[in-house]
């Protein structure tokens, strides 16, 4: 699992720099001001979750706060901000595969550089496999993922009833998360939709 530890740090901070950027660009200066317009690892990693990551197999970052006031369209653009996190995450393990296939063309014969190059590979897959379970877990409707956000942005609800719906679904899923890694037993079947996704992307 430490081998995809650069890469889980990668993706939390695309990840969540794009949140950040998406809801600058719909009009939310707040961003800017609690300083995650930045791709500097250390304002959007949160150390807890990434220790979680690692030895639990499931983590977070640090949410990125936007004001949905200052935004033009509220119900569009939160879905749009929801959006572009895990699809960066998605993007980005279709970049890893790519130099994955770059690497494996390359004329190399000496047989220590060929070690070196699958070492890389090796890297590259751990790295694009997480990605892209980012990607899948974080597009489901569960709160507080990303795919809530999304879901809940297209009803038209009470802002009450939203945040009541948002911490029971935290609870919920965090029971299932830890069910699921104390018994190993597939509650979310997010690994096999990720195996999935990166034998089409091969």
């Amino acid at each position: 699992m430490l081998i995809s530890v650069p890469g889980i740090i990668i993706g939390f901070t695309i990840h969540e720099y794009c949140h950040a950027f998406a809801a600058y660009k719909l009009g939310d200066i707040t961003v800017k001001e609690d300083g995650r317009l930045t791709f500097d690892p250390i304002k959007h990693i949160d150390i807890m979750g990434l220790i979680f990551i690692i030895f639990a197999g499931f983590g977070w970052a640090k949410p990125v706060q936007f004001n949905p006031n200052m935004l033009k369209r509220p119900n569009r653009d939160r879905a749009i901000i929801a959006a572009v996190g895990p699809f960066s995450n998605l993007l980005l393990g279709v970049i890893f595969i790519f130099i994955m296939k770059g690497l494996w063309v390359l004329p190399v014969n000496d047989e220590k550089i060929i070690d070196i190059v699958d070492f890389i590979i090796e890297i590259l897959y751990y790295w694009a496999f997480t990605n892209v379970g980012l990607f899948v877990f974080n597009m489901l409707p569960i709160p507080p993922l990303d795919g809530s956000h999304i879901f809940l942005s297209g009803l038209n609800i009470r802002h009450e009833t939203e945040v009541k719906i948002k911490r029971t679904g935290s609870l919920i899923l965090f029971a299932l998360l830890i069910i699921q890694s104390a018994t190993h037993i597939d509650i979310l079947p997010i690994g096999n939709i990720v195996e999935k996704i990166m034998s089409v992307l091969y």
